[in-house]
Order: structure tokens, then C-alpha cells, then sequence
């Protein structure tokens, strides 16, 4: 840990109500409370959608806030806000590859060993490995 301590905020926090259909996902009601646990009225309550999506490579967890004001507001809202959700998260994980792909540094002469007869495709490789570079 650094030298600051890790420490709660109490003038955010808030009570969890956990609601799920079994199939779809879940909705967290957040329900914002003093410190003494009383209800406090002058937050308003968030709600937060979670769910997991199966793809080719995996299972992939969202999770999201739905703009509600009520359960069966949020519940109506559930399934355009994980749709948003789900976008945001792909759109993030394009991103993320392709700021790997450009962290993928060649060298301005090329691989080691490029210029050895026979090196094939990509050079250094003898008999060209199947690896090309561009």
C-alpha cells in the first residue's frame, strides 16, 4: 500500500439490493445511506445492470448503469442498457488491440539475421517459418 491509507467515503455510501430473473442478468438497486445505515433521502438511488455475454474466445462480464427511477423502470431499461453496455465494452476492447498492435516495435534495419541468404519471408527465419512481417 502507499503511504495513504485506503478509507471509505461516508458521505457516499449506499445499501445494495441484489434482484435477478435467473436467465437475463441482474439489477443492483443502490440504495444511498448515512452512516449510521438510515436512508438518505437527499441521493437519489442508482441502478446497475449486470450480465455476461458468451463469445467465441469466452465469457465477457458487464456491467452498466441503467438511467432509472424506479425497480420496474429499470427493469423495462434493462435490456437497451446492456445492449449499450455491451457495445461500449467491444468498442474498449477494439480499442485495446489496437493500441497492442501498435506497441509491436520492428526495428528500423529489420530483424536480426534479415539479410542472410535463404532467410525467406520476414528474414532471420530460415525457410521462412510461416511468420511474415510487413
Amino acid at each position: 500500500m502507499s503511504d495513504q491509507q485506503a478509507g471509505m467515503d461516508a458521505d457516499n455510501l449506499y445499501r445494495e439490493e441484489i434482484y435477478t430473473d435467473l436467465q437475463a442478468g441482474t439489477i443492483k438497486r443502490m440504495i444511498p445511506v448515512t452512516t449510521e445505515g438510515l436512508t438518505d433521502s437527499s441521493r437519489k438511488e442508482l441502478y446497475l445492470g449486470q450480465a455476461t455475454v458468451l463469445t467465441p474466445v469466452g465469457s465477457i462480464p458487464l456491467s452498466f448503469e441503467i438511467e432509472a427511477g424506479s425497480l420496474s423502470e429499470a427493469v423495462e431499461k434493462y435490456g437497451a442498457a446492456a445492449e449499450k453496455g455491451l457495445q461500449e465494452t467491444m468498442e474498449e476492447l477494439r480499442r485495446l488491440q489496437q493500441e497492442q498492435a501498435s506497441s509491436l516495435v520492428i526495428p528500423k534495419g529489420g530483424v536480426p539475421g534479415g539479410d542472410v541468404p535463404g532467410g525467406g519471408m520476414g528474414g532471420g527465419f530460415p525457410g521462412g517459418g510461416g511468420i511474415k512481417l510487413p
